[in-house]
């Protein structure tokens, strides 16, 4: 079953096309990477895919829901960690975790919150305001936030930045986890270890277009490893874009 299903999508801003005639499919049970470097128009796809952006053209189904005409909708079936975003500098981590939990109608939200707050060693924070937290424990907030209402799918951008080795680690097991019983994972990086790590099947994008997608053993078969086949369909193109 496609969960994602993402047909000829453009993204033009003032002339400047973020993304051109991208097109892709996840399946139920992909951990899927989309992989490219800065600006390949990574975060445009996120923002699309969860409604916080109208493509210019093209269209798009999340959980068999048309995000373009419903993007309430399916943003309530999906959970998702943007990249740029923290959680309000004015809620302690129980405040926010609390206040997401009642939007997303979570069932045994006190149990939810006190699982999530333990997977990511935040008991003592719990009282603490989110302005006075680190990075590192801003990220673990949203990534609670995103796993709470445990969703079919997850829709992740750079999700292991500012966490330390150990919780990169703890997020890696948590993922094929959630993958082995049914979930499905859409992770936007540019960073391909994890790609080399977790992911079943990837898009490469640059420039706003994809320049090779598929299963990641068949697609590494030529180069061997990914980093390889990285620098040979990217090339030197991620130095400039065109006028």
């Amino acid at each position: 079953m496609a969960v994602i299903d993402a047909k000829d999508l453009v993204m033009d801003f003032g002339g400047m096309k973020a993304l051109n005639l991208v097109s892709l499919t996840v399946e139920k049970g992909d951990l899927y990477g989309f992989f490219g470097p800065n600006g390949a128009g990574k975060t445009t796809l996120i923002r699309i895919l969860t409604g916080q952006l109208k493509p210019t053209s093209g269209t798009v189904d999340v959980l068999r829901v048309d995000v373009v005409k419903n993007p309430i909708k399916a943003k309530e079936l999906v959970g998702i960690v943007p990249e740029v975003e923290s959680p309000p500098t004015y809620l302690t981590a129980y405040e926010y975790l609390y206040f997401v939990g009642k939007v997303r109608k979570v069932d045994n939200l006190e149990d939810r919150i006190d699982k999530w707050l333990s997977f990511f060693d935040l008991e003592s924070k719990k009282g603490t305001i989110c302005k006075d937290m680190s990075k590192g424990m801003r990220q673990k907030l949203m990534l609670a936030s995103a796993f709470m209402h445990e969703p079919e799918l997850l829709l992740l951008d750079e999700p292991f930045i500012n966490l330390d080795p150990i919780y990169q680690k703890l997020l890696r097991e948590h993922l094929e986890e959630y993958v082995s019983k049914g979930g499905t994972v859409f992770l936007c990086s540019h960073i391909l270890e994890i790609a080399e790590r977790l992911c079943n099947k990837l898009a490469i994008v640059n420039l706003g277009r994809v320049v090779v997608q598929g299963r990641k053993d068949e697609l590494v078969k030529e180069d061997d490893d990914l980093e390889r086949l990285f620098m040979r369909v990217i090339g030197g193109d991620t130095l400039r874009r065109p006028s």
